[in-house]
This record gives C-alpha cells, structure tokens and sequence, in this order.
C-alpha cells in the first residue's frame, strides 16, 4: 500500500439492497478490494486509544481509518479515538487521514522514523516456534457473512528447538511497511520449527485481541509466554476484526453490520474460543485441524494439553473472556487486560479463577461492568492497577508507537493519553511477569508469593481490595 493511495470508506455496506446474486458478487469484490486498505491499520491502530471505560454503542461498518481498540463509543468527556480524531480539532491524525492529507501528517513535526520496528526480546528459557493455521466450523455459520462457514486463523505460538535453522517470523499481518518507509517487527518466533521437548506437555493459553485488532497485537506478551513454556493461540475473529489473511491470499475484512452491539462480539468470540479448543483436542489426537492440513511442527501433536487451559485478552478481548468460561467449563483460569465486559456474563457466578488488570485510570469504581463482575467470582479473584499507563500499554502500540510516531499518525499529546506516562519497557516487563505468575500458578501448579500483595520490586502494582 502507497501513502497515496485513497482509502476507502462507508457507513453501510454498498451491496445492502440489491438482488442477492448481485449483492454477494460486489461484497466478494469490496471484500477484496478493501483488504488492502485495511490490513496495516488492523496492525498499526487497530488496537487504537479508546478508553476501558467507554459506554456501550451500536459499532459502524467497516472503517478504513484509524480504528480503536474497543468498538465501544466513548463517554462523554473522554478522549477522542483515532478513528474519530480526524474531525476533531488538534488531535492526532489516522493513518487514513495522513495518506489523504500529507501537510497534516508532516505537521506533526516528529523526527524521522527508524526503518525497523522492535518488539522487546522474550525472557523465558525456550527459544519460540511459530505456525498458522487455518481452521473452519463445518457445525456453525458466520454471524456476519450470510451463508458462509465461520473460519478463523489462529497463530500457534510454542516453546521449540533449533530456531536457527527455521525463518524469523513477520508478524501476521496483511502489510508490513507503514506510511515513511517504517517496517513492522520481525518476531521472536521461528516458522515451523520443531517444538522443544524438554518443555513436556503444553498448557494452553488463548488470546484474543482488542476490538478491530488483529491477533498480532498482543505479540510482545505472547511470544514471551511461549519462552516460558506455554502454547499460546492467537485468534483473528474473522469480520469483527480488521482484514485477515487466509491461505491462498484471500482477504476477509470487516463486514460488521450497523447496529452491531459489543454483547453481540463477545457472544461470538465466546464461540469461536469454544471451537479453537475443539481443535486443538483435535490436534492433541494426532489428528491436523488445518483445512489446508499444512504440515505441522515436529513434536505439536505430542505437546498439546488441552487439560489445562487459561485465557486472557487485551480491551474487547478482555472483556471476551469470562462470556468465554462460561461457555466452556475446559478454560480454568482468565485474565482480563483492561478490558470492559458487555452482556450477561458480568451477571454469571463465576468459580475459576479469575484476574483483572486495569490501566491508571479504570477499575471497579470507574466501570460497573467491573464492579458487577468481582461480586460474582466465587474462585481466586484478583484486581491489579499498573500505575501510570493507558489503555494501550497493554497492546504492542506502547512501545511502537514511540518508536515511530509520525508513522502512526500520533501526536505526543494523545501518545500520553494512549500510554500513559510509564517506560513502555518496563510496562511490558510488569505485565509479563504478573501474567506468567497468575497463570504458572492456576496451570501449572507454581504458586508465588508475587500475587499475595504489593512487591518493592515491582512498585507500579497496585492491588485493588
């Protein structure tokens, strides 16, 4: 994608209204002829700067401007989101925006970007192996897309052996060059490389990203859980999300309907986490759940454990992951980052353990949604502030989007509001640290004093009573 190329845009779809036969012919040529205008904004602002604590509303069509990290529309007298920023005077730019306006995007005055993105280095004692698949519910039809099966792309991310011999991994994500010429990061994972065997059977965790983010959002934490030991599934939620790639270069992108509630996504993330477990039952089998039945890692089919199992998810994804336990008792434990619910499962007892992780400025007395929530959970239950960050330090935008601002469309003024005033380092350190500790002790049985209460070492947790 060229800076100057235009991107596209609507409110309602174009196909509503025509005979059937036509409307399916233009929705498969706009599907395709917007996934290229789609797939680096799901990356790059998809995970946006939406606040946590933003009230529920009605999403819009598909957007190819800056898009925030929940669909949810923001509370009178919070931050604008990116996707909204635009029209409103001295706030930043989408990425949309600035390819459309090349004297707005150069007046943001930042120095010039470096060529390549970084994401932090993994801490655990595994090198990490990499692969997708490409899974589809012969059993349940897309909610979004009439007469389609519901697929989905996942990413396996796993402790292996001998990386070097197998290809750095890009990040899943349809483009990877941003606007100046800035490349997104090479990861930490290893295509196809064979799954360590001293690591022994796997715990599984699920992630689920942000609303209209894609599953590479979350990388910096996923790839350090699978250094540490864990099979982590990254899910791309097929047409709530931003473009998704499917084998043979086919592009799906959001085709989300007007009036579409945020209840409504959660319902069908719920599902779609209940079916990625069905697989990897599947695959712990011996059996390939890819349609493709792409070769798999060596040792996959051996590693896998589908009985333990966690979930976690960052904004929208987050707040996915109780409707998730609910319907499906397999996941034991969860962990919400800073993530509003919407729906009933805030209302549901909930007996597993379970852990909020909020920004500085969201917790149960800003969120009732949260407050609802901690009164039903009847397992372990934790509540944790990270001082001092935003609601995108818990997504890969609070150390990319310093890096490369200007290629981002962010101006430092919502950069703050976005990430807070935390290092981004440190953040992703505390974050990775806490996480592995609640889900080293539900899973594996590995308890730390870490999550009695507050530590000297990591002054930035803040335990909510």
């Amino acid at each position: 994608m060229t800076a100057s190329r235009k991107l596209i845009t609507w409110r309602t779809p174009p196909w509503r209204g025509l005979p059937m036969k036509h409307a399916r012919r233009r929705q498969s040529r706009l599907r395709t002829r917007v996934a290229g205008t789609t797939g680096l904004l799901t990356l790059a602002l998809g995970a946006g700067i939406a606040p946590a604590t933003a009230a529920e509303k009605a999403t819009s069509a598909p957007m190819s401007s800056a898009t925030s990290l929940d669909d949810a529309g923001q509370a009178p007298g919070q931050m604008v989101a990116l996707d909204d920023a635009a029209q409103a005077p001295g706030q930043a730019v989408g990425l949309g925006h600035a390819a459309q306006h090349p004297r707005r995007a150069a007046s943001l005055k930042v120095a010039p970007a470096p060529g390549q993105l970084t994401l932090p280095a993994p801490t655990g004692r595994h090198g990490v192996g990499t692969v997708d698949l490409h899974l589809r519910d012969s059993k349940r039809m897309d909610p979004w897309v009439p007469g389609q099966q519901r697929e989905l792309m996942v990413s396996l991310w796993y402790p292996a052996t001998h990386t070097s011999r197998y290809p750095a991994a890009l990040l899943p994500n349809s483009q990877q060059v941003l606007p100046g010429g800035v490349t997104l990061p090479t990861t930490a994972g290893h295509t196809g490389a064979p799954v360590d065997s001293k690591a022994g059977k796997l715990p599984v965790l699920l992630y689920s990203p942000g609303g209209r983010g894609n599953r590479a959002t979350g990388t910096a934490l996923v790839q350090d859980l699978a250094s540490r030991g864990y099979l982590v599934v990254t899910i791309d939620h097929t047409h709530d999300t931003g473009d998704v790639v499917f084998p043979g270069g086919r592009h799906e992108a959001s085709m989300l309907p007007p009036g579409t509630k945020s209840r409504d996504l959660i319902d069908v993330r719920a599902a779609d986490a209940h079916f990625v477990i069905d697989q990897l039952a599947e695959l712990a089998r011996g059996h390939n759940p890819d349609v493709e039945h792409k070769p798999l890692p060596q040792g996959l089919t051996q590693a896998v454990s589908t009985k333990r199992i966690g979930m976690f998810g960052a904004s929208l994804g987050g707040g996915s992951v109780a409707a998730a336990m609910h319907a499906d008792s397999r996941i034991d434990a969860g962990a919400n980052l800073d993530g509003q619910l919407f729906g009933s499962s805030e209302h549901q007892r909930l007996d597993r353990p379970y852990m909020l992780f909020s920004s500085e400025h969201h917790n149960r007395n800003t969120d009732g949604s949260w407050a609802r929530l901690w009164e039903n959970l009847h397992g372990e239950r934790l509540d944790l502030k990270l001082r001092g960050s935003g609601h995108n330090s818990f997504v890969d935008n609070q150390v990319l989007f310093p890096q490369a601002p200007g290629a981002f469309g962010v101006t430092p003024e919502v950069m703050q509001q976005a990430l807070g005033t935390i290092d981004p380092n440190r953040s992703i350190e505390v974050q990775r640290t806490y996480v592995a500790a609640f889900f080293d002790k539900h899973l594996n049985h590995r308890s730390s004093h870490l999550l009695d209460g507050p530590s000297r070492q990591y002054p930035e947790i803040d335990f909510i009573r």
